[in-house]
This record gives structure tokens, C-alpha cells and sequence, in this order.
């Protein structure tokens, strides 16, 4: 059996009413569509039109927030007055949008506005004293932040202590004391009055530019769709409202340098999805924080200069190339430092780069489904900073918010969080969360939730259908891709591909019907398939190639029922990774002992008693038979004590039996003769000398050896051979040794030599060999 690695949950089937089926019917869309649009909310006729054709009058009134009014008025005073104003953003790519959005809007009534994005190894995260002392003492008269401020109490006291007034404008979290800012603009502003709380910074920011316009800003929708869906707040209701009118602002409109890091990035402006700006132009807007000064993305933004704009788009680039050769170095290294065992991952280090450590926390987190929080020690070895990232289960901001007090800073959200700690304080966070997980029963040992929305057979895949599942889009938090679970499927054709073998591709089959599939870094799992139930769940896409289209399925996860044999037989095969969690080592030669890594912590029995004893202790579900034993229904007894679900199967034989059979009547005729010519032989040293004279192949030669002495023609003392004078006459078969190598032989034809199928029926039922 291979489990799947995250807990699946298949929504069941709903009977849709009447009146929305016929609303189906009417917009042609495929009742399995229908399914999935019900369970994501659109139930009535005006819901499904506003999700399908979002327009500006599915907007809300910017008014509707707390403070709008008051802020709109202080800016425009200030405005009218010349006052110097300051955008203070944030070094993310929600926060470069967001300075973008506020300083153009700003302008474009005429402002008087500069910008500054905080440096993360300089200022830290939101308001810093420092910068507010010296923009103000360089003449600010005004601040706004975007996308940060909620929890910059000190540095915004000490403004309104100089009487610079500071707008907050932001979307984080909401501390239990707000800062005393002239005002604060916030979704989820506890006296507002606004119907959506999940906007991003961009998206606060664009409310805070529609209301000073007196009109929607079109032309900021391009940034308003990048900044939201980097942030990965909720793409559902105003969110999927403002990101779809922005892709078509993207692929529309003309932002010269977004249009050049389009092309550098090598994407299709025309069409350009929430996918490509999730993964390849928001990572590179991020990696300008992550490694240092973020102005370069609201340059690039902002600038009207083709040829300026190609240098800088140039440079990001570059600094996303950068910041994936650091995040791939850390990843190993943090992989390398964590406990398989622990229920929540904290490691540290001095040296790692503070600056993409959420990113090497979430690649622990979805390997391993644990939450995880990777930090950084500076040089002293008294300070951690980095950040964390969180499975569902796990609210992170929450479990940490109750020992607030033991960080130096600390902010965040339900799945992530950033904090600076002294180096002390590490083992009481990491005994503080296990503590929480108990006393709150959060069970992590299901592994994440997968939610599946459909089960489907193979052949109802076809590329209409996929083409409609683009009505969904764009994807995001709470409005996901869909997962597709197909059950009881064959597995063919399945090949490694890839320049380091690290993916695979292969066909579902059912019942005559085909899919191709593709599982990204599941290379190390192809010898799972092709025995047992396959189940596999997974996105589908349309694979274009040469002008031709074809249904594809990109996994998400897979299983396999039943109880699985793993030929790992041959030289080549005994290189593959066998899993080490719930595993015992079986060997009948002590020989065998040198092929497993001295490191391992299995245990390795000889007998048959020492290893059903430890499979009925440990409740062990994978037996790994390193040898092959002299009597194969050892195995089978061995096999079917517990709950043995995966057996691996190396096989390996030292004396070679099989090849080398027992010997010709010929050569034990010469081999004895040889034996009654020589007084004494030194087989410890002379054994390859004689077997090139005799002409007999080593391993055979030191078994007929063996039966002579059991036969009691020869005697063998401290490695001296030496013939015994007037031996009794026996044929070779009363040999013990003989008769021992003829089961042995059968054993090793049956265990070597017969394919996995065949093997597999046999060790898990009655058959005999």
C-alpha cells in the first residue's frame, strides 16, 4: 500500500435544484461544472453572473471604510498646500504595487509625493523610527504607508509628536491596540463599515486612489492584479472582481516596464494568467526585497523610459536568478537539519540569508506537512530572525500571538509569520506550539487537506470540458484550481523524465479510455506503480504541442491499495532510495550485513523468530529481504506475520547458487583427483589457484569443497585442506550441503528469476513454489 501523502477531501455530490440546473443548462455549462460552481457558493442566477462577468459595478464604495472621507480630505489639503507627502511601502510585491498605485494617484491630482520602501536588513518590516525621523527632518509634512503601518506605534507617535500627520493604509492583521495615526484606512477596520475584509495593500491602496479621483483608475488595475495575487489573499468577491478586469488591463494596456519584464520573462502578454503573475512575475518583483532595495520595482513601474525600463527589468531578472541559487542552497541545508519525527520543524543557523527564508519554510511545509519556521542567527549568536509558514490546521499568528512578549518583533497572518527572537527563546517557541497543537487537539499526522471536487472517470476528460473549468479563473486562495480524483485506474507507459530524472509522465487507462499525466518531482516514485489499486488526483490542462492539443493531468497525489512488492533486484536497482520510516532490514548471511549503510538505525535479524517478534513489537508495515535465504518459505512466513504492506526485495546472493548450480560429475571426478595428488592445500591463499587450474569457477569450487568435507573425503583445519587417506564411499547426494544447495538453488530461481507479479501473488497468498 502507498498512502497518499495528503488527506483528501472529496465533496459529495449535491442534487442540484431545478432552477439551477436550468440556469446551467441556459449558459451551456456542463453539470459537473455546475457541481463545483455550487460548492464554491454560486447558487443563484445573479451570484453566477457577477462571478462570470465581473463589471465596476461590482465594486464597493471606498467610502464604506473607516476614515475614507477624513483621509481624502487631509490629502487633498496637503495637496492644495504644496505640503511635501511621503509613500512609506513595503519591500514585497503587494507593497511595490501599492506604493506604485498611491504615489500615481497621488500625482495625477497634481501631489507633491515621493516614496520609500523600507530595506528588510536595514529597517525591518513597516514604520521605522529612523527613516521617519529623517524624512521629516528633510521636510515631509505628510506619510502614508501602504500595505504596512497597523503596528507602527513608535514610529508614528513620534511623527504626530512633530505634528507630521501619518495615513495608515494597510490590510494586515489588526494588533489589539492601533496606532495613533491621524487615520487608518483597513478592510476589517472594527467601526468601517466595509463588505469585504480580505483586501491585499494594492487593493486598500486602490480604494484610498479611486476615492481622491472621484473615479475608478483603470490604469492602476495592472498593478492592483499583481499585488493581490503575490499576497495570496482570497480571490473570491471583490479580489476575483479586481484581479480579472486587471489581467485584461495587462494584456491590454501599456505599462512599458511591466510590458519588458513580460517579454524578458518570456511570457505571452495577450495571454497572460493569475499563474504566470503567482509564479514568475511576482517571484521576481519579490526577489528585489528579498536580497535588498525594492525601489527598482516601482521604477520599473512608474518609468516612461523604454530603454530604462529594459535595464531594470534586466536587473530583476538577474536578482531572481540570484535568489533561487540561495533558496536551493538553504533548502538543502535546512532539509539536512530536521527531525522526521518532530510535529512542528524549527531550524537555525548563522549565515543563512534572512532574506528568503519564508520560501524555504514553505517548501519544508508542503514536503514534510508540518509547519515550519526557518531562522537565521546573527553573527553574535544572540539574535533569530526568519520566518514561518503553517499548514491549515494550524493557525501560526495565533498560536505565536499568545507569547508575543518573547519576540522582538512579530507579525503575520493564519499560514505565515515573521519574527526576530533572542537565540534562547527558540526551544520555548518550538515547545510552545507542540504544547498548543495538544492543547487545542490539532492533528497533524493526516498530513494536509487535499480537497478534491469531482471524481471522474478517464474518459469524461475531454478538452471542452477543460476549456469550460476556465470560467472558474483566475485561481487563487479559496477559489483553487480543481482537484480531479480518478479511482482504480492502470498505470502505463510510466517513464522518468527530466535532466535529473526528477518528474514523471505517464497514462492513466480505463476501461479502453487514456490520459496523459505528468507528477512533478515524483521521480523518486516511479517503482510505486503498476501493482496494486491505483487512485490518482490531480489538475487537468491541455497540453499543446506542434499545433496538436491533448487532455493532461497534472498530479497533485496518488495511492495505491493493496500490498505492493518492490523489485529492487540487480546491481543497478540497489542503488534506488527505499523509505526509512517503519521499516526492518532482513538478512540470512551475515555477508549481507555490509550492504546496508552502517549509519542506519533498522534493525537487521538472522533468524525467523527475531523478525516476526519485532514486526508484532514495532507493528513495522515495510520489510526490506536483503538476501535470499536457503529456504524461500521463510519469506512468505516472515511476510505474512502483521500488517506487512510493502516489501522491497534485493535479493542479493553471495554464493550465486543458481548460476553456479552443483557442479558436473566431471568436476568433482578431476577436483577429487586432484585432491588425492597434493598432501595439503592452503585454500585460504591458493583457493583462485586452484581454480584456475581445475578450470572451475571460485564460488562452485568452494562449495564442492564443502561437500567433500561433509562427506568426509577431505579435512579442513586453520584453512589447511588435506585428504583423508581411505574414505568411506557416499554418492554427493547424502550431503547435507548438497541437498541444502539444491533447495537453495530452487529458492534463488524462484526469488531471481520469476517477475514481480508473480512474486507479488505469492508472498501475500497460499500458493507453494
Amino acid at each position: 500500500m502507498k498512502k497518499a501523502k495528503y488527506t483528501w477531501q472529496l465533496r459529495e455530490k449535491t442534487a442540484l435544484p431545478e432552477e439551477f440546473s436550468a440556469i446551467l443548462t441556459k449558459e451551456q455549462i456542463n453539470p459537473l461544472l455546475g457541481q463545483i460552481l455550487w460548492h464554491r457558493g454560486i447558487q443563484s442566477q445573479e451570484v453566477l453572473e457577477t462571478f462570470l462577468r465581473p463589471t465596476v459595478e461590482n465594486l464597493y464604495d471606498p467610502f464604506l471604510m473607516h476614515d475614507m472621507e477624513k483621509t481624502i480630505t487631509r490629502i487633498q489639503d496637503a495637496v492644495a498646500q504644496g505640503e511635501r507627502i511621503l509613500v512609506y511601502g513595503d519591500y514585497d510585491a503587494d507593497g511595490i504595487t501599492s506604493t506604485t498605485v498611491m504615489k500615481e494617484a497621488i500625482e495625477l491630482i497634481g501631489g507633491e509625493v515621493e516614496y520609500f520602501l523600507p530595506n528588510r536588513f536595514i529597517h525591518g518590516y513597516g514604520p521605522n523610527l529612523t527613516v521617519f525621523k529623517e524624512q521629516i527632518e528633510n521636510g515631509v509634512q505628510l506619510i502614508i504607508t501602504v500595505d504596512n503601518g497597523v503596528a507602527g506605534h513608535e514610529a508614528i507617535n513620534y511623527a504626530t509628536e512633530q505634528g507630521v500627520d501619518v495615513i495608515v493604509t494597510d490590510h494586515h492583521e489588526l494588533p489589539p491596540e492601533l496606532p495613533n495615526a491621524f487615520s487608518i484606512i483597513h478592510p476589517k477596520h472594527p467601526q468601517g463599515q466595509y463588505p469585504f475584509g480580505d483586501l491585499a495593500g494594492v487593493g486598500v491602496a486602490f480604494k484610498v486612489a479611486t476615492a481622491l479621483l472621484g473615479e475608478l483608475p483603470a490604469e492602476f488595475l495592472d498593478l492592483v492584479a499583481i499585488g493581490t495575487i503575490a499576497d495570496l489573499v482570497s480571490l473570491t468577491d471583490e479580489n476575483r472582481v479586481l484581479v480579472k478586469m486587471g489581467l485584461e488591463m495587462i494584456q491590454n494596456g501599456e505599462r512599458i516596464g511591466l510590458d519588458i519584464l513580460i517579454h524578458l520573462a518570456e511570457l505571452k502578454k495577450e495571454a497572460i494568467s493569475e499563474e504566470n503573475i503567482g509564479f514568475t512575475i511576482a517571484p521576481r518583483l519579490n526577489a528585489l526585497g528579498r536580497l535588498g532595495d525594492a525601489s527598482s520595482g516601482v521604477e520599473l513601474m512608474t518609468t516612461f523610459d523604454e530603454e530604462e525600463a529594459e535595464r531594470i527589468a534586466t536587473y530583476i531578472n538577474n536578482q531572481n536568478d540570484e535568489r533561487k541559487e540561495i533558496v536551493a542552497t538553504i533548502t538543502k541545508e535546512a532539509f539536512e537539519l530536521i527531525e522526521p519525527t518532530d510535529l512542528i520543524h524549527i531550524v537555525a543557523k548563522k549565515g543563512w540569508h534572512e532574506g528568503v527564508l519564508g520560501i524555504v519554510a514553505g517548501r519544508i511545509m508542503q514536503d514534510t506537512g508540518k509547519p515550519t519556521i526557518v531562522l537565521t542567527i546573527d553573527e553574535s549568536d544572540e539574535i533569530a530572525k526568519g520566518s514561518g509558514r503553517s499548514v491549515s490546521a494550524l493557525n501560526l499568528f495565533d498560536a505565536l500571538s499568545e507569547i508575543r512578549e518573547d519576540f522582538t518583533h512579530f507579525g503575520g497572518h493564519h499560514m505565515a509569520a515573521g519574527m526576530t527572537l533572542p537565540v534562547q527563546k527558540v526551544n520555548k517557541v518550538k515547545e510552545h506550539l507542540i504544547h498548543y497543537l495538544e492543547r487545542n487537539q490539532i492533528d497533524l499526522s493526516q498530513g494536509q487537506e487535499l480537497l478534491i471536487d469531482e471524481s471522474l472517470k478517464v474518459d469524461e476528460v475531454t478538452i471542452p470540458f477543460i476549456q469550460q473549468l476556465k470560467i472558474l479563473a483566475p485561481f487563487g486562495t479559496d477559489n483553487p484550481v480543481p482537484n480531479f480524483l480518478f479511482e482504480d485506474v492502470s498505470i502505463e507507459q510510466s517513464r522518468q523524465i527530466g535532466a535529473d530524472k526528477s518528474h514523471l509522465k505517464f497514462q492513466l487507462s480505463q476501461g479502453g479510455a487514456k490520459l496523459d499525466a505528468i507528477a512533478f518531482q515524483m521521480g523518486n516514485q516511479a517503482d510505486e506503480f503498476g501493482q496494486g489499486t491505483t487512485n490518482v488526483a490531480g489538475q487537468l490542462s491541455i497540453n499543446e504541442w506542434n499545433g496538436n492539443k491533448k487532455p493532461q493531468l497534472m498530479v497533485s497525489d496518488f495511492s495505491v491499495d493493496g500490498m505492493q512488492l518492490f523489485d529492487f533486484r540487480g546491481k543497478n536497482s540497489r542503488q534506488k532510495e527505499i523509505p526509512i520510516a517503519n521499516t526492518l532490514y532482513i538478512y540470512f548471511n551475515s555477508e549481507s550485513k555490509k550492504l546496508v549503510d552502517e549509519q542506519t538505525d533498522h534493525w537487521l535479524f538472522t533468524t525467523v523468530d527475531e523478525a516476526v517478534m519485532m514486526i508484532e513489537k514495532t507493528n513495522s508495515q515495510q520489510l526490506v529481504f536483503v538476501d535470499c535465504p536457503d529456504d524461500v518459505g521463510l519469506l512468505k512466513q516472515i511476510t505474512q506475520t502483521g500488517k506487512i504492506e510493502r516489501v522491497y526485495m534485493l535479493g542479493v546472493s553471495h554464493e550465486e547458487a543458481y548460476l553456479n548450480g552443483t557442479g558436473t560429475r566431471e568436476q568433482y571426478a578431476q577436483l577429487y583427483k586432484f585432491v588425492r595428488q597434493q598432501e595439503q592445500v592452503d585454500v585460504r591463499y591458493k583457493l583462485n589457484v586452484v581454480a584456475q587450474h581445475l578450470k572451475i569457477q571460485e564460488k562452485l569450487l568452494i562449495f564442492m569443497i564443502q561437500v567433500f568435507f561433509d562427506l568426509g573425503f577431505v579435512t579442513i583445519e586453520n584453512g589447511v585442506l588435506r585428504k583423508v587417506e581411505s574414505p568411506e564411499n557416499h554418492p554427493l547426494t547424502e550431503s547435507k550441503v548438497y541437498q541444502t544447495r539444491l533447495k537453495k538453488i530452487k529458492t534463488e530461481e524462484f526469488l531471481l528469476y520469476s517477475d514481480r507479479e508473480t512474486l507479488q501473488q505469492w508472498l501475500w497468498n497460499e500458493e507453494e513454489v
